[in-house]
């Protein structure tokens, strides 16, 4: 029997939603042993000067404990 816990981490990009949640999931990945999924709890923009700047996710990361 597996067990499995359940990490929040926050990851952000210049360039989209989808950048974020990789690179989020990469570095996760580098801490994190056996991985095995992720999913988007929020997105969320920053704005300045009236243009998005970056793109920020909450990220709820699955990992399998030995």
């Amino acid at each position: 029997m597996a067990v499995a816990r359940v990490t929040e981490i926050i990851a952000s990009s210049s360039n989209s939603f989808e950048d974020a949640v990789r690179k989020g999931v990469k570095r996760a990945s580098k801490t994190l042993k056996n991985v095995t999924g992720a999913w988007v709890k929020d997105q969320r923009v920053v704005v300045k000067k009236g243009e998005i700047d970056e793109y920020r996710v909450v990220l709820k990361v699955t990992f399998i404990l030995e």
